[in-house]
C-alpha cells in the first residue's frame, strides 16, 4: 500500500513522539508500505522517512517549491514530486495514497486530515484517516468530533471516515483491514 502520514515538522516535541514513529517507519518499510510524506527534513515528517528508507522501504516526497528553496529537503526521498504550494502537496499526497496516518502535529495536520474527511464525506474517494493517538495526542480532536456528532453536525458516522488507534498494534490492524 502506499500510505500517506500526515505529521509534525517540528523538533521539539515529546521524544516519544520520535520513537513511535520510527517504530512505525520501520513497521512500514518491513511489510513493503511505501510512504508518501511532506518532504521536510525536520521532525516527525523526517523520522518517519529515514525510518522507511532505512528499512529499505520506498519513500515518496511530495515537496512545495518553499521547503525545497529553503534547503528543508528530506534526504530520505527515493521518488520526489515538486509542487507549487501546500495545496498542490496536499492534493497530491491524497489522490496518491491508498490510506492516510496522521501521527501527532499540528494546524497543517489538522488541514490535511479534514481535507480527506471531507471530501470522502462527499464521495470523492472512499480513503479513511487513521488517527495514531499516540499517548493521548488526538484525544482533544476525538472528544470535539464526538460533540459535533452528538449536535448533530456530521452527516453518518465519523468512524467511517476517520478511525482511531491508540497503540502500534491496533494501528498495523487497522492498516492491514484496508489491504
Amino acid at each position: 500500500m502506499k500510505i500517506a502520514v500526515f505529521c509534525s515538522a517540528n523538533e521539539h516535541i515529546d521524544p516519544d513522539f520520535f520513537s513511535l514513529t520510527e517504530e512505525f517507519g520501520k513497521w512500514m518499510a518491513q511489510n513493503h508500505h511505501d510512504l508518501i510524506f511532506g518532504g521536510t527534513n525536520q521532525g516527525l515528517m523526517n523520522c518517519i522517512a529515514k525510518a522507511v528508507h532505512q528499512g529499505g522501504g520506498r519513500v515518496i516526497g511530495v515537496v512545495p517549491s518553499l521547503v525545497e528553496k529553503g534547503g528543508r529537503m528530506s534526504d530520505y526521498i527515493d521518488v520526489h514530486y515538486p509542487t507549487d504550494n501546500l495545496s498542490d502537496r496536499k492534493d497530491l499526497m491524497i489522490n496518491q495514497c491508498d490510506i492516510v496516518v496522521a501521527l501527532p502535529g499540528g494546524v497543517g495536520s489538522l488541514d490535511e486530515i479534514f481535507s480527506v474527511a471531507a471530501s470522502n464525506s462527499i464521495g470523492y474517494h472512499s480513503k479513511k484517516v487513521i488517527l495514531y493517538n499516540m499517548k493521548g495526542f488526538w484525544n482533544a480532536l476525538i472528544a470535539l468530533m464526538n460533540d459535533l456528532d452528538s449536535k448533530g453536525m456530521i452527516r453518518g458516522n465519523w468512524h467511517n471516515m476517520i478511525e482511531v488507534a491508540n497503540n502500534i498494534d491496533e494501528l498495523t490492524q487497522l492498516i492491514q483491514q484496508e489491504s
